[in-house]
């Protein structure tokens, strides 16, 4: 018997963890623009920062899954956990569904910054190098790389100009000067560099959600922008190789955590092997 022949004896339109994962991103978004006024920045206190930032917590683990850029962002992220979550909860339970969303929001972070630790560490060693071992030539090879230019966000791009100028008038009189201020630049550089990437959203475990619905529900039909139906199955391996491709193409001003997606696709069918080796009567396919 496979689970898209089986259906609950009472269906629940609104599971207790969908609903309740429903008001707690509700109340996280509207408190983003309350506190704001007050001059607190939730997304920077919640929002899942790089592990070397000095604005890393180990709770943001949790709390990133709960925090939205946009209303478009939590409205469709919520809409996708009501609609996939309500079917698996049905099935799974609420203990259970709760862990693999939190679990696969988890692994979306992980991974994503298991790329973002391997995309930043050419740049980070080299300044590294440079603040320990200060040179104007490595300082114009750096800066005129692809390596620096690939990490220049808005505001950077305008610190660095600042530099420049301060540089050049210090270097005219006093190089031992330039020289210092260009260290202490390639400090702040740092510092913005661990401090930028910052993920929100419930994304990678909205991924998951869909991984185990196409699993549990493959043969269901989803349609695409309400008019274009596709079985499950296919639309979750449609959508994840666009992921991957997307990923991995890296298109400028892309701001989407392509890499957390998969990373909760990935940690979601791990689980699900996971429980189904320990309880092959529960999971059957």
């Amino acid at each position: 018997m496979s689970y898209d022949q089986y259906r609950p004896a009472r269906f629940n339109l609104l599971p207790e963890v969908v609903k309740n994962l429903l008001i707690i991103n509700g109340i996280f978004y509207l408190a983003t623009f309350v506190l704001k006024n007050q001059g607190i920045d939730l997304v920077d206190m919640l929002g899942l920062h790089y592990f070397q930032s000095e604005k890393f917590r180990s709770y943001q683990f949790v709390t990133y899954m709960f925090m939205h850029g946009s209303f478009a962002h939590i409205l469709f992220n919520m809409l996708a956990v009501w609609m996939f979550g309500a079917a698996i909860e049905n099935i799974w339970g609420s203990r259970r569904f709760l862990t693999y969303y939190l679990l696969t929001g988890l692994g979306a972070a992980i991974l994503h910054y298991g790329v973002v630790y391997f995309e930043m560490r050419p740049a980070l060693n080299v300044v590294n190098d440079y603040i320990e071992n200060p040179d104007i030539e490595k300082l114009q090879s750096f800066t005129t790389s692809e390596a620096f230019r690939s990490f220049q966000s808005e505001d950077m791009v305008g610190n660095y100009n600042s530099f420049r100028e301060q540089f050049n008038q210090a270097y005219v009189s006093d190089p031992k000067a330039a020289l210092q201020i260009s260290v202490d630049y390639m400090k702040s550089f740092k510092a913005d560099l661990l401090n930028a990437p910052v993920v929100v959203g419930a994304s990678g475990a909205i991924f998951g959600l869909l991984l185990a619905y196409g699993m549990l529900f493959p043969n269901s039909l989803i349609f695409i922008y309400m008019l274009i139906p596709i079985k499950a199955k296919y639309f979750v391996i449609i959508y994840g190789a666009l992921e991957l491709f997307s990923g991995i193409l890296k298109v400028p001003g892309d701001n989407v955590a392509h890499f957390a997606h998969l990373g909760g696709l990935l940690f979601g069918f791990l689980l699900i092997q996971y429980w189904k080796h320990q309880n092959k009567n529960r999971f059957r396919y």
